[in-house]
Order: C-alpha cells, then structure tokens, then sequence
C-alpha cells in the first residue's frame, strides 16, 4: 500500500478531473487517508451515511438486501449521496482486500462542495446519470 498523499493523484478521480490544482489541494486537506483490512464493513446498508469514500486500491463488494450487486475498485466512490441528503445507505459495501481510501467526513465534505464549487456541478451531473439509469431500470421492468 502507498501512503503519503504525494503519491496519490486527485485529477485522475473522475469527480476531481475538472478541478483546479488550487482545488485539488483543499480537497486533499479535507481528505482523510485510511487503510483498512479485508472484509471490513464501510458502510451498511439502512444506516445513516456521514462519510464519502474514494477508492486509491483495492476492491469492495456493494450489497444490497444481502444480494451482490456490484465490484467497486481504484478510481471509483461511494457514499456521496449519504452525504448530500442524510438519509439512510442505499447499500452496504465491504472490503473483499486489503484497502486504501480517501474518506471525507460530512463537514469536510460540505465545507468542499463551499470552496469548490466545481465539485458540487459535477456531483449534480453523477445524480442526474443515477436518476436516468433508475428511470431506464424501472421502464424496462414496466413494459416486461
């Protein structure tokens, strides 16, 4: 595992990829860098989320109603919408290896999205894309 923030590269996050390196910095400093071991639980699905997660390396199982529904890996997150509505996980996810994440607490993540306001349109787009998949989802089991 890596572990000094130099070695971690914010800008090939898709979230951060339009961010300035001005903007990169503070997401950094509000960034918690945290290595956990295989088969921890990061979030649980029904519980109330307060953490994002960004995956640096390893890979995570996304569950839902016990059900295995996705493999998370580098480069990819979770737990943002948590974040921006308090309501309940949606599902839960577990580390299937030993991992490196960047975690951003609900208050660091709001001050971000205040300082960086480029985050917040980009976020705004990633719910969009959310809510057009569900739709698509649910008019394809409608008119089955």
């Amino acid at each position: 595992m890596t572990n000094g923030p130099h070695d971690l590269d914010l800008s090939k996050i898709w979230l951060f990829s339009t961010a300035s390196g001005r903007d990169l910095r503070t997401i950094r400093r509000a960034l918690e860098e945290v290595t956990v071991p295989a088969g921890r639980m990061l979030c649980e699905e029904g519980t109330i989320g307060r953490e994002f997660f960004l995956i640096v390396e390893g890979q995570a199982s996304v569950r839902r109603r016990g059900r295995r529904i996705a493999t998370l890996g580098p480069g990819q997150y979770f737990g943002e919408l948590a974040l921006l509505d308090r309501r309940p996980r949606s599902a839960t996810v577990i580390s299937e290896t030993e991992m490196l994440l960047l975690v951003l607490g609900q208050r660091q993540f709001n001050g971000v999205l205040d300082a960086v306001p480029p985050l917040a349109r980009k976020l705004l787009a990633a719910m969009a894309t959310r809510l057009r998949e569900s739709d698509a989802k649910v008019a394809s089991l409608i008119s089955h």
